[in-house]
Order: structure tokens, then sequence, then C-alpha cells
């Protein structure tokens, strides 16, 4: 039996295109989807930071969809963290890999650094482009040439065209796309597309729309089912090389439980606060504490015994009402005297207010919607010493939101970047806009657990 660090000859495929707007998730959900019906185990992942992707993901294929993103966790983490979210809960038959923004699209002022083809690069696993075929024909060739031969480094082993017109139009791509060797695997008209709720942030997550999630991802198992050769994508799945890098392990991050006790933290949860990676509560497993979900929508209270809580990201703007009418929460976090760390949606519910709705009190703050997308990664350091991070400590994060606040920082702030400083040092109360990804800052989750104690 293979163990986490044999070589493990995972198949596994990415899922790409040229640009954002092609039909990634689309295929790559729908793959997850009917692979799944197929009888398979299938491991979903998801290139960059986003988290409404992998919610779609996780639903098609029935585990934890997981980020793969080298600004936030380094370059080094990546195959290991694959192997990881591919061995839990049990080893995966295959993972589907979906990209972001186009192949070679990276950090801004990174050349290709946190793209697609790098983490392709990285897995060294072949790419599946996902082409958008309105308004050209031979061209797709062209384009796929130019996009294999941009990275030579980066194998592109098969094209699904998607949004095809007519069987005339399919044939013309498909006959252009031999000239160049580069094999179809599918073929999506545009009568065929399946379309997703979506509002000002992308997707609607799958949390606020169970069953209308459950019916398109279904719908997307079996319109890939129609139009994708499975058994050519699983072929090209199974070229790439075995994985060598060893799994990475939350309990070795984060050195293991610093002692018996195992403290309480809620994590919150339910559809106002659906942005959380999965590593986050296994780093905090791990570090020994025993990690509940709280929901802020529906539950009047912490859970019994919580000595420290995790507010992550979220669209509390849709639920602010909702929120406002659960009082007792509210209350129960504006006195409490344990840490919190709160992220983004987390800092706008702690606050005084949301557009003129009542939220926690906890910090000094008042927080409103506006139409500006503030949208990026940061590069950032801590300003004030707070109960997970220490002053002058870099950490890498992102930004995803469409409010400001009043005050944008506290007398204490949490983070500097771009020459401003950002968030809230309160008491016990780390504050900001900026999302982590704790899997490249375990110390987090270690000084979280230790500050219960």
């Amino acid at each position: 039996m293979t163990t986490t660090t044999d070589p493990w000859p995972l198949p596994r495929v990415v899922v790409a295109a040229p640009a954002s707007g092609h039909g990634k998730t689309t295929i790559a959900t729908g793959l997850l989807a009917a692979l799944r019906r197929r009888g398979l185990t299938v491991s979903p992942h998801k290139v960059g930071p986003d988290y409404i992707d992998p919610g779609y993901h996780a639903l098609a294929a029935g585990r934890p969809g997981r980020n793969l993103d080298p600004f936030l966790v380094g370059a080094e983490r990546i195959a290991g963290l694959l192997r990881h979210g591919a061995s839990v809960p049990t080893p995966a038959d295959i993972a589907v890999i979906e990209g972001v923004m186009g192949l070679h699209d990276g950090a801004v002022g990174r050349r290709d650094y946190a793209s697609t083809a790098h983490v392709a690069r990285l897995i060294e696993a072949p790419v599946l482009l996902v082409l958008d075929t309105t308004a050209q024909g031979r061209s797709a060739a062209a384009l796929t040439l130019g996009m294999a031969a941009f990275d030579p480094a980066v194998r592109i082993g098969g094209v699904i065209l998607n949004r095809v017109g007519s069987p005339r139009h399919e044939t013309l791509l498909r006959d252009a796309l031999a000239e160049v060797g580069v094999p179809v695997l599918g073929a999506v008209t545009r009568a065929a597309e399946v379309a997703a709720p979506a509002r000002h942030l992308g997707l609607v997550p799958v949390a606020e729309r169970a069953p209308e999630s459950l019916a398109i991802v279904t719908a997307l198992a079996e319109l890939v089912e129609a139009t994708v050769d499975l058994a050519a994508v699983l072929d090209l799945a199974r070229t790439a090389a075995p994985l060598t890098t060893p799994a990475w392990d939350p309990v070795t991050a984060v050195g293991g439980p610093a002692g018996a006790e195992r403290p309480v933290v809620a994590l919150a949860g339910g559809a106002a606060f659906t942005f959380s990676y999965a590593e986050t509560a296994e780093l905090l497993t791990a570090a020994g504490a025993d990690v509940l979900t709280v929901d802020p929508l529906r539950d009047p209270a912490l859970p019994a015994g919580t000595r420290a809580v995790v507010i992550g990201g979220g669209f509390p703007e849709a639920y602010a009402q909702a929120l406002a009418g659960n009082t007792t929460l509210r209350a129960e976090l504006a006195d409490f005297d344990g840490p919190i760390v709160a992220e983004c949606a987390g800092l706008l519910y702690l606050g005084r207010s949301l557009d003129d709705v009542p939220m926690c009190g906890r910090l000094d703050l008042t927080a409103r919607m506006t139409g500006r997308l503030t949208l990026g990664y940061r590069e950032a350091v801590a300003v004030t010493d707070s109960p997970v991070t220490l002053a002058r400590e870099p950490v890498r994060g992102h930004e995803f939101h469409r409010t400001t606040t009043d005050p944008g920082h506290g007398d204490r702030p949490a983070w500097r970047w771009n020459d401003a400083e950002h968030g809230f040092v309160s008491g016990r109360v780390h504050a900001s806009y900026l999302h982590t990804h704790w899997a490249g800052h375990p110390d987090t989750a270690r000084r979280l657990v230790e500050a219960c104690r």
C-alpha cells in the first residue's frame, strides 16, 4: 500500500483556458460530478485564492474542495497540499484541478508566478484547455498552439470546445485542431450551457442555494457525460508523473498539540460565512483544539466551552437583517473575552453596523457597501502583537470585497501594506479585510490554540 511518502501515480488533470469566461468552472465541475457518477473517488482542487468555485467542486465530488495557491502558501507546499487533499479522507482515483484566469496569468508583476501554468508545472500535470469558440474557426488552433508554445514545460494534452455554434462549426474546429496535433476531447454547444446564479463577487456560494446548486451540479454532470470523452480524459490524467513529494501534514506544520487540554474553537459557518479553507480547521485540530461550527444566522449561542472564535469571509451584506436579528449571539460576541480572529466578513460582523443595520458592536467601526471592487494579492507586515501575530512579521494574503469601513483602521492596526495601515487589534480581537491561507502561516493556528490556554 502506498504511504504518504512513497511515489504515488495519482492521475490528475488541470482544466485551464486562455482567459476568464471560457467555461473552466462549468467543465471542471461537470467533470468532477461525471467521474464520481462513474464510481470514481475524485479529488477537487482550485488554483488561486477563490472560495466559491471550491464549494461547487465539493458538491460535485463529495469531499472538500481545496485551493492550490503558490502566492498564499509558497510554491514549495503545492505538491504536498495536492497530495494531502487527494488522500483525505480516502485516497482519490483522480484529481481535477481547475485553473484561474488565463493559463499563463500570474500575480501582477511576477510574470507567471501563481498562475495555472505555474501550478501545472509544480504538480507535473497535463492541461485540458477549455476554449470559448464563439466567433472563431481555425484561429482556435492557432490560439491553442500559441498557448502551448508560450511555455514548453506546460503540456496541453487536449482541448474541450465550448459554445460551439453548429455541427459544421464543430467539424471546422476539430479539423483545425488536428492540423496542430492537439486532440479534441469534447464539444459543448451554446444551447447546452448551464448557468449558475451570480452576484457582485462571482457565483452565489453553494451553501446559500443548496437545492438549486445540487440541480446545477447534476445538470453539469449530464452535460459533460453527453459532450466529453471521459475515457480520453482519464487516459490523459494517467499520463501525469508519479507524485514524489510527501503529503503536507497539519500536525507536522504546527508541531503537534501543545498540551492534553483540548479547548473549543468556534469556526463561523452557514450561508453568511462560507469563505474558509479546509486546512484552517485541520491545523486548529492538529494544534490541539476541538473545532466546532457556529452559524451566526441560526445559532443563538457559541458552542459550550468556546475559548476562541474564527470568523472568516462571506456575504454578511446579503444577510444583514437576519444577522442583526440574532441578538443573543451578537451580545455574546460583544462580551466574549477569548481571542477572536476575523477576516473580511468577520470584520464587518464585529463592527457597530453594516449599511446602518446593527451588528455585534465589538469593534468601533461602521461598514457600508460601495460600488468599487477591491481585489488582489497583498504582501503585508503585522503592525501590532495580537493572539495570532507578532509585530513586523510578514504575511501574504488577498483582498476581495466591495465594502469599506469607517475608520479604515484602528489605533492599533493589524497590518501594513502598500504604505498604509489596515485592520484592527482591539484587546484579544484581530480583524481585517485580509484573507490568509493558514497552510502558508501555520503559526496562526498554533498561537490561537496557545492563546486559549
